[in-house]
């Protein structure tokens, strides 16, 4: 088994005022060469939004792009014919970029904050046609157990929004001294774990509130729980660039 820790302390920050960025891999101006990536997930952002504030149109191709919010309303624009659409709490989106996209996100809330993760995974699939999904996930249905949220289009027998990557993104809420056992697709994978609440101890690891560990060259690994904990699953191929 492989494990890599990444504390939330150590993490790249931003502030650009309307803006709070906190960074698990080298994004904008925040460059480490020893975190780059984990697999084939490039970003994992951790952003604090402002009342009425956000990103305007920018432009992406050949990327998947997961935005899970965690606190306020999100809304998105894109030249997809997608018109502000919100995005609550309990909902997921992803967007292929594929040949080229142009979207805008903002804080649809004029008093309130908004907290996101945004992910970047790099496609198995280069120039695919550009698309754009959301859904939204009951928090019962993660209570225990593993609630898939994305996976690949190459599995079609689960439920989740589909990307262009043999990946599969998932969450579980355990109570306080509950135990649980991750089974990895294969051992060419590897997992991502982000603390979003709570205290663990995975492999021997203590984690708290948004820190987080990779793990590769494994099955399986075992979390146990110290507190209530809600935890973040990024299973990707452990593909080097």
């Amino acid at each position: 088994m492989k494990k890599v820790i990444h504390k939330a302390d150590s993490r790249g920050f931003a502030d650009h005022g309307w803006l709070q960025a906190r960074h698990s891999f080298s994004f904008a101006s925040w460059n480490n060469p020893e975190r780059v990536h984990f697999g084939v997930l490039r970003v994992l952002n951790d952003d604090t939004i402002g009342p009425n504030m956000g990103f305007g149109t920018h432009p992406h191709n050949n990327m998947e792009i997961i935005t899970i919010p965690l606190k306020g309303t999100l809304k998105h624009r894109d030249n997809m014919r997608n018109d502000w659409q919100a995005l609550l709490p309990g909902e997921v989106q992803v967007m292929s970029a594929g040949t080229g996209v142009q979207h805008s996100e903002i804080n649809g809330s004029v008093d309130e904050h908004l907290s996101l993760f945004q992910i970047w995974i790099i496609p198995q699939k280069q120039n695919v046609k550009p698309r754009y999904d959301q859904k939204a996930f009951k928090a019962e249905d993660r209570n225990g157990q593993l609630q898939v949220l994305v996976n690949s289009f190459d599995d079609s027998g689960e439920e989740g929004l589909k990307i262009h990557q043999d990946a599969r993104l998932s969450r579980i809420d355990l109570s306080e001294g509950e135990a649980f056992t991750y089974h990895l697709k294969s051992l060419n994978h590897g997992v991502y774990i982000m603390l979003i609440s709570g205290e663990v101890v995975i492999e021997g690891e203590v984690l708290k509130l948004r820190d987080a560990i990779g793990i590769s060259e494994t099955d399986s690994f075992n979390v146990a729980t110290k507190t209530d904990t809600e935890l973040l699953f990024i299973e990707v191929p452990m593909i080097n660039f």
